[in-house]
């Protein structure tokens, strides 16, 4: 598997991956994707896994993009920014449709795309000094291909606050949206994690998968056409005068200048 990965899974069909790239926030690039899009593959062709732990090795979960990453695919043409984005898009419909129940162990910072991973899982808990954000417009960009489970995780009320503003929000504040299920120490998360794959452990296979599929189907739909959608958004973002500017303001190291940048409607 990828060095940017850990995977394992244990004699009890608990899977586990987990973000290693420590030294650069567990920032993820298209090689992240690939490799966590092929990881969620292989554990879902594998009959014996039961449960899936996500986490990111290190001080952080993820601090989102990679800055090489924003910076090559900032250069490249729509085109070229479409089929990136869609592979985003498809490693965020791959997560949230997974048939066996998924876990997210959050620490330090969960921010842009890193936030929609989080949002894709069933159950997450994290550490009381967690961090996380919606931070894409800063950047001229729009937290496309991770709105659709986003806005399901915490309602469109509280995204119309934390997108459109881009606060950093506190884990107290993510349990009160619903973004966090429980908050635990550090050094309580092992046996937070424990009791809850127990918990998973001891109902039926079958039953789970079909509660998820269940629940799937009771809320907004995240279909295809959707989900080429938020591609699409992201990747005009990318290439748009506004985009452009942002992202070479985050580069330079200065503030936006947003009264001098006006794409056309």
């Amino acid at each position: 598997m990828s060095e940017q990965l850990i995977v394992n899974v244990t004699d009890l069909g608990v899977a586990s991956i987990t973000l290693n790239r420590p030294e650069k926030g567990n920032a993820f690039s298209s090689e992240t994707i690939q490799a966590l899009i092929g990881a969620l593959h292989s554990i879902q062709e594998n009959p014996s896994v039961r449960c899936l732990v996500l986490r990111g090795k290190g001080k952080h979960f993820s601090a989102g993009a990679d800055l090489n990453w924003m910076k090559s695919m900032a250069k490249c043409s729509y085109k070229d920014n479409l089929a990136d984005a869609e592979q985003l898009a498809l490693l965020m419909s791959t997560l949230d449709e997974l048939p066996i129940p998924t876990i997210a162990a959050v620490q330090g910072c969960a921010f842009g795309g890193a936030l929609g991973l989080i949002c894709c899982c069933d159950i997450v808990i994290a550490e009381p000094l967690s961090i996380a954000c919606f931070s894409e417009v800063k950047l001229g960009l729009v937290p496309a291909t991770i709105a659709p489970y986003a806005i399901r995780a915490i309602g469109a009320r509280a995204a119309r606050r934390y997108m459109l503003s881009a606060e950093k929000i506190s884990a107290q504040t993510s349990l009160e949206l619903g973004l966090y299920h429980q908050i635990c120490d550090i050094n309580e998360q092992k046996q937070v994690l424990v009791q809850l794959i127990n918990s998973v452990l001891a109902n039926s296979p079958n039953a789970i998968r079909d509660t998820k599929a269940l629940i799937r189907q009771c809320t907004t739909a995240i279909d295809p056409s959707l989900i080429h959608q938020t591609a699409a958004v992201i990747a005009n973002a990318r290439v748009s005068v506004q985009g452009q500017h942002g992202l070479n303001a985050f580069f330079d190291k200065v503030p936006p200048d947003w009264s001098a940048t006006v794409d056309e409607p």
